[in-house]
């Protein structure tokens, strides 16, 4: 055991570049972890147990205060939608919006999601040489959920380049000038959209939305446009950055890659699911504690911040024996990377489906010996993955 006191931060950039032996630490050594940080006081989880039980349990850790540290606000449906509710209230509203991503439909949505792979890869595989995540891993995930909300061709890159700024964070604890700006100005685009689409309605989520009504209520534009914020930068940034670390993870794996690329693509269901075990793209969540709790003998008092560091969780080893090893094929069904219980992610499923077909499509038109270069990584308290990452491929 270490006599250095354990510094977790974050929003501190190095931390970012490996956080898990800071994890290991916490589970180790600070299970309940008290935040040194003056400027933002948070307790922490880490083990898998406690991070299991504590999504599970909605009425003790609440999500009405949003899921970022912050961004902590009583006020933070208005950004986050149902995320930020508890039950029944997030119930209700889940409902509504699950319709859209039921089984059916998102597997409906597969050939749609191979012709627009099929389509980006054909311009990077000319060139050989491309950023795997700016010209091809955001590209999918921001066409498909463009499509479902409705959201024009021509708006597309302008939504990515303003979710991209919302989620990078510097190391001031507070969202960053950029950031602010374009949280506004993607409001006011959303706002216009719902404008166009309660005038004219089409076949898209933002017209069903408006038709809609919970407890015999019709959505309010906040309401519509907290949902569509959600769907707009979720939507796209966790599969792009699940896209990113899989790509990026193989490459440093060269002997787990050629399971992935094994014949007949059946390495790349083990590969999806290895990589959000041992490298999520979303880290931690928050919740506020609704009582005093008393916890590996120190009490948390209520009204307190508590983060839920799931990533710290799927590197338990008392869960997934050998957990700094990168092995497909071993049992991941406690991940956690995308919660559990009522908050577990609507999108799962669909993340799941794009990053299948991106990598599926990938493995079929690529050699298994990439190569993969210069990367650049996004700083975000709760997302983990690059901005950028050139990679060399070589067509088969």
């Amino acid at each position: 055991m270490s006599h250095t006191p354990i510094g977790y931060n974050p929003f501190d950039h190095a931390l970012h570049e490996d956080p898990y032996p800071v994890y290991e630490r916490l589970r180790e050594e600070a299970p309940l972890y008290l935040s040194t940080i003056p400027e933002l006081p948070f307790w922490a989880l880490s083990r898998h147990a406690d991070v299991w039980a504590a999504f599970r349990d909605t009425g003790l850790y609440s999500s009405a205060y949003g899921v970022s540290l912050e961004l902590w606000s009583p006020q933070a449906r208005e950004r986050s939608s149902f995320i930020s509710m508890d039950p029944p209230e997030h119930t209700n509203f889940r409902a509504l919006v699950s319709r859209g991503f039921s089984p059916r439909r998102v597997m409906d949505l597969e050939p749609r999601i191979r012709e627009l792979t099929r389509a980006r890869l054909a311009v990077v595989l000319e060139a050989g040489e491309f950023d795997f995540v700016g010209d091809l891993a955001q590209r999918v995930p921001v066409d498909v959920i463009s499509e479902l909300v409705g959201v024009p061709e021509a708006d597309r890159e302008e939504v990515l380049r303003l979710s991209n700024l919302m989620i990078a964070r510097d190391e001031s604890f507070t969202m960053p000038a950029a950031g602010r700006e374009a949280t506004g100005v993607l409001m006011r685009y959303y706002e216009e959209l719902i404008a166009e689409r309660r005038a004219r309605p089409g076949d898209d989520m933002v017209s069903a939305l408006l038709a809609a009504e919970i407890d015999g209520r019709r959505l309010s534009v906040t309401d519509v446009r907290a949902v569509l914020m959600l769907l707009g930068v979720a939507g796209n940034e966790s599969t792009a950055k699940l896209l990113g670390n899989a790509w990026y993870q193989a490459a440093r794996n060269p002997d787990q890659r050629a399971v992935a690329f094994a014949p007949g693509g059946g390495g790349v269901g083990p590969w999806i699911e290895e990589t959000l075990r041992y490298d999520s793209s979303g880290q931690m969540v928050a919740r506020r504690v609704t009582r005093d709790v008393e916890l590996y003998g120190q009490v948390v008092p209520e009204g307190s911040r508590m983060l839920l560091l799931g990533a710290a969780a799927n590197h338990d080893p008392r869960v997934f024996p050998d957990p700094e090893r990168f092995l497909l094929g071993r049992d991941t069904s406690r991940l956690l990377s995308f919660g559990t219980g009522a908050h577990f992610c609507l999108g799962a499923s669909l993340a799941r489906l794009e990053a299948r077909v991106v990598l599926e499509e990938l493995v079929a038109a690529v050699r298994e010996d990439y190569e993969v270069g210069e990367a650049e990584r996004v700083h975000s308290a709760n997302m983990r993955g690059f901005g950028s990452l050139r990679t060399v491929v070589k067509a088969r």
